[in-house]
């Protein structure tokens, strides 16, 4: 059992009585030091234990923690961690190139007066991997209305990486935003039909396909990293596989019924050829959407296991939690050691100054 104590000291002269002051936790007045607080946040987000196998594990070790005190415990941190997600959202929105994505999450009771489960959504945001600022953020929502990638992006301006959903397009309609495209999608749908169909045309697709993400793999060990290098690259040899591709969709085109699943293949990628082109002339963009795709793993594994967010409120607490530890760990961080120093620091740190916790910044308090 750990305790605190506090000396208390009466001046001789005027009888004044000084005792030093309670510490600043997170949750005022709380039992919960950092450290647990943080165990119970990366256990939960990180290592995605259910509340009810931390409990289990906590009366192993003859600790007796009930599940409505864990969950109070991350819907507090969950809560005062939402200013340094909010800072990380400005920091994302700075970036030229941001990758998009969502996936669905059951809500077990999305207002006050809702019985049922509906399903909600995460919306993710992040800076791509050649960006030296690694960062995601994740938004959760009630739908997969576009409304909401409209209100994210409101202003922002630059080239957002995602796939052909049409919430993005009324921010590509006002020009202030260029559609990049991905082309893990436009192989998906070749990769599907060579696998149900034993499909002898989306198999040539493939072959293409493959060899620009040969050319990619080649490019990360040969090049220095810059976006310059990138771009030199790919047009000598991206280019022209690039070029072989359009003439050999083209072609196919013409020669497949137009109803048929290839068919539908094949103008996918024609649709977009634009999008799926524009990384050959920008260094700073990725081929594919993959990278945002890895960063929703978490919430497919998180699904498996804790299966559904109680509320839309609690949703929205656990993706500030989850903003901070992913983003840690796209910096190397341990999301452990990050979060307890940094819900240690949180209480009594300047606002002014709250960029200095992000993960791209933090360095731990020295001791």
């Amino acid at each position: 059992k750990e305790q605190h104590v506090r000396g208390k000291w009466v001046c001789d002269q005027c009888d004044t009585l000084t005792q030093q002051a309670m510490p600043a936790y997170v949750i005022d007045k709380g039992i919960a030091s950092p450290e647990l607080l943080s165990h119970v946040l990366v256990s939960k987000y990180a290592d995605h234990l259910p509340l009810y196998r931390q409990r289990q594990i906590f009366l192993r070790a003859g600790v007796d923690l009930s599940r409505s005190t864990l969950s109070d415990w991350i819907g507090r941190c969950g809560v005062e961690l939402e200013p340094l997600a909010n800072a990380l959202k400005q920091v994302v929105l700075q970036q030229q190139v941001i990758h998009a994505d969502e996936t669905p999450v059951t809500v077990m009771q999305m207002g006050e007066n809702e019985k049922k489960p509906k399903k909600g959504y995460v919306w993710a945001y992040a800076s791509t991997q050649y960006n030296p600022v690694q960062a995601v953020i994740y938004d959760f929502q009630d739908s997969r209305s576009g409304q909401h990638a409209e209100d994210f992006l409101k202003g922002w301006q630059g080239h957002l990486v995602c796939d052909d959903y049409s919430g993005y397009k009324a921010r590509f309609r006002s020009g202030q935003v260029i559609e990049v495209g991905c082309m893990a999608h436009a192989r998906r749908k070749f990769h599907e039909l060579h696998v149900t169909k034993k499909s002898q045309v989306a198999e040539q697709a493939l072959v293409l396909i493959q060899k620009l993400y040969a050319i990619e793999a080649e490019l990360r060990k040969k090049t220095d990293g810059t976006a310059e290098d990138r771009c030199e690259y790919r047009q000598q040899h991206s280019q022209p596989v690039m070029q072989q591709l359009y003439e050999w969709l083209n072609q196919h085109q013409l020669t497949v019924p137009s109803s048929s699943p290839t068919a539908r293949a094949i103008n996918y990628s024609l649709k977009r050829w634009t999008a799926l082109s524009r990384y050959l002339d920008d260094g700073n963009l990725p081929i594919d959407n993959n990278w945002i795709e890895n960063q929703m793993r978490p919430w497919a594994l998180g699904r498996k296991n804790w299966l559904f967010a109680g509320s839309l409120r609690s949703g929205q607490r656990a993706a500030n939690i989850m903003t901070l530890i992913q983003s840690a760990k796209l910096n190397g961080l341990d999301p452990y050691a990050y979060l307890s120093d940094v819900l240690k620091r949180l209480p009594t740190h300047k606002v002014p100054q709250i960029e200095e916790l992000l993960p791209h910044r933090w360095k731990p308090e020295p001791r």
